[in-house]
C-alpha cells in the first residue's frame, strides 16, 4: 500500500504520464487564427458526453465528476473501493478514455496541435493511467479524502492555468506570424495540463494513491 504523500511510483516515476508531440512544422495558420470557432462541433460532441465541464484556453478543464451515467466516473468507483475493495475495468477504461478525449480537445484549443481531435485515435496526445489492483495499491479509506488532500494543487493550478492562458496568446500570435509554436511556450503549457491530469486522476478518478508531485516534467 503506498504512502499518500509520496509522489513517486516503486520505478522513480509518477504513475500518470502525460505528453503531446511537438509540432515540429508548420502549423496551420488559418485555423488557428479562427481555432475556437473551429473547435465547435467537437466540443458539441463532447458536451453529449456530459460532465465534462468548461475547456480552458490553456487545454486545462474544469471537471464535474458524475456520480452515474455520463461524464467521469467518480462516486461509484469511490463505493466500489470503499466497500468492495475492487475498481471495475469498464469504469476504469471510461474514464481514460473520456480524459484522453478531452485532453484531445483542450490541446486542440491550446494550439499544441492544428490536427482535429478524433473522438477516438490517440494523435499526438498521450495520456496513460494504471489500473489498480485495488486491495494491492490503495488504501480504501483515502478515496473520502483525496479530493481535500490536494486543495495545494487546485490553488497552484489556478495561477498556472492562468499564466497557460497567456503562453496560449503570445503562441497565438507567434503562430500567426511565423507558423511555429514557440517550444518553450510549448513546454510550459503541455507542463500544466500533465499537472491537472495528475490532479485529476489522483483525487477523482483514484486510479492512484502517489500524491501528485509539485512539477510541470514529466
Amino acid at each position: 500500500m503506498t504512502d499518500p504523500l509520496t509522489p513517486h511510483s516503486e520505478n522513480g516515476a509518477y504513475p500518470v504520464r502525460f505528453d503531446v508531440d511537438y509540432p515540429d512544422r508548420q502549423l496551420n495558420r488559418l485555423t488557428t487564427a479562427f481555432r475556437l470557432i473551429v473547435a465547435i462541433p467537437i466540443l458539441i460532441v463532447a458536451a453529449t458526453l456530459g460532465g465534462q465541464g468548461d475547456y480552458g484556453a490553456d487545454g486545462g478543464t474544469t471537471w464535474t465528476a458524475a456520480g452515474g451515467t455520463g461524464g467521469l466516473l467518480f462516486l461509484a468507483p469511490l463505493l466500489m473501493i470503499l466497500f468492495r475493495e475492487k475498481y471495475p475495468r469498464w469504469w476504469f477504461d471510461w474514464n481514460l478514455e473520456l480524459l484522453r478525449f478531452s485532453n484531445r480537445i483542450g490541446a486542440y484549443l491550446a494550439l499544441l496541435d492544428d490536427s482535429y481531435p478524433s473522438t477516438d485515435e490517440h494523435q499526438s496526445v498521450r495520456l496513460d493511467l494504471p489500473y489498480p489492483d485495488v486491495q494491492r495499491d490503495l488504501n480504501r479509506w483515502l478515496p473520502l479524502v483525496k479530493w481535500l488532500l490536494a486543495i495545494p494543487h487546485y490553488i497552484l493550478l489556478l495561477f498556472l492555468w492562468l499564466a497557460a492562458i497567456v503562453a496560449v496568446v503570445i503562441a497565438w500570435f507567434a503562430i500567426l506570424f511565423t507558423g511555429r509554436y514557440p517550444r518553450g511556450l510549448f513546454d510550459f503549457v503541455v507542463g500544466v495540463i500533465r499537472w491537472g491530469n495528475r490532479v485529476i486522476a489522483y483525487a477523482f478518478l483514484l486510479v492512484t494513491d502517489a500524491y501528485p508531485p509539485f512539477r510541470l516534467n514529466d
